[in-house]
């Protein structure tokens, strides 16, 4: 198995399955003397970690992470950062009765064609267990990125949609985010939210979602324009979290709706200095970042593993049912908030570092 380094510069490798002992990860091209200690990024860990609600998976995992090498006397040595989770809640009996059966909508079927052999507990290497790690590497980038902006850089991530309820955008509140449980911006739809969720999980199914990430205090210049344009970038990053079918930047999809003329950002002077009279490229034009708030998006699509029962057949061809029992988030889009902020935070630092070893700045 190939690809499970992300990044250049700075660079995280993942390793572990959902059912093992343990989950892990060494982060590399790490600046020295930046301070790093366990409970930076046990912080962020703690947002996404299951258990917290009825909302998401009822799994208890303290995704307590330990830092194994790379850091002396609270801070980075610029050596690699060994990064280390213990699983102890897995509950592998859970998937006894369905070990010879693809489920539907997982991993199942293509990991078995290709490799032969597959871990049938949890989805083993293609289970979103691995995004812990990712969150905690992402700890590290925050940390990166407060050195090099001074502490001017924002990442938030939130909710904006589940199923066909959107939040009022002019209701976006950043401070209301972790307020609730389910990372929303606009306190007006939460309650709409749980009951959504609530009846999705009662009646054996799930929800989608679309998650909204934003950076601020970005400088000019992150990104190249041809191959390694810093919205493909993201694009890949979002693309590569567990359940993700779709990631927009700015305006998006939305920007086939307005002609040219309004989906143009303005570009004048105020008190001496660039300003744009909007943001509809989300802060990214040929590739590099304007200086404006970076904003992306991505779904996220219903979790796959339900009570309900679905068609599909087993490992030997033969056509059967399943339904999936276990502890499965109704909503997995809620549990990619931290995730999503997570990459977008590691590619940023990524893309801040390369930006320093080849521009002028």
């Amino acid at each position: 198995m190939t690809s499970n380094t992300f990044g250049n510069i700075f660079n995280f490798t993942t390793w572990g399955e959902s059912h093992g002992n343990a989950i892990g990860c060494v982060v590399d091209g790490v600046p020295s003397k930046i301070p790093l200690k366990e409970s930076d990024l046990q912080f962020w860990l703690d947002k996404r970690k299951p258990g917290k609600s009825k909302f998401t998976s009822q799994r208890k995992e303290p995704d307590e992470v330990k830092i194994l090498s790379g850091v002396f006397e609270g801070k980075t040595t610029g050596a690699p950062i060994s990064l280390m989770i213990e699983n102890e809640d897995h509950r592998s009996k859970d998937y006894s009765e369905i070990k010879n059966i693809f489920r539907p909508g997982h991993a199942d079927y293509t990991y078995q064609m290709k490799y032969g052999i597959r871990d049938y507990r949890g989805g083993g290497r293609s289970s979103a267990r691995e995004t812990a790690m990712r969150v905690a590497a992402g700890g590290i980038a925050r940390k990166i990125l407060d050195k090099l902006s001074k502490n001017k850089v924002k990442i938030n991530g939130a909710l904006v949609q589940i199923a066909d309820s959107k939040i009022n955008n002019l209701n976006w509140d950043v401070n209301q985010i972790n307020k609730n449980k389910l990372f929303c911006p606009d306190k007006s739809i939460v309650n709409i939210w749980e009951k959504l969720i609530d009846k999705a999980r009662k009646n054996g199914t799930s929800l989608g979602a679309i998650i909204e990430i934003r950076a601020s205090g970005i400088p000019v210049g992150l990104g190249e324009p041809i191959y390694s344009k810093l919205d493909a970038a993201i694009a890949n990053g979002m693309m590569s979290i567990n359940a993700v079918k779709g990631v927009e930047i700015g305006n998006g999809f939305n920007s086939v709706l307005m002609p040219g003329d309004l989906n143009v950002d303005e570009i004048r002077m105020k008190n001496k200095k660039v300003s744009f009279n909007s943001n509809n490229s989300g802060g990214i034009l040929g590739g590099i970042s304007t200086g404006q708030e970076i904003i992306v998006r991505f779904c996220v699509k219903p979790t796959s593993s339900i009570l309900k029962s679905r068609k599909t057949i087993n490992k030997n061809f033969k056509e059967v049912k399943v339904s999936t029992k276990g502890r499965h988030d109704p909503c997995v889009g809620i549990r990619a908030v931290p995730v999503g902020e997570a990459m977008l935070a590691s590619i940023l630092a990524d893309f801040w570092l390369r930006m320093k070893a080849t521009s002028h700045f």
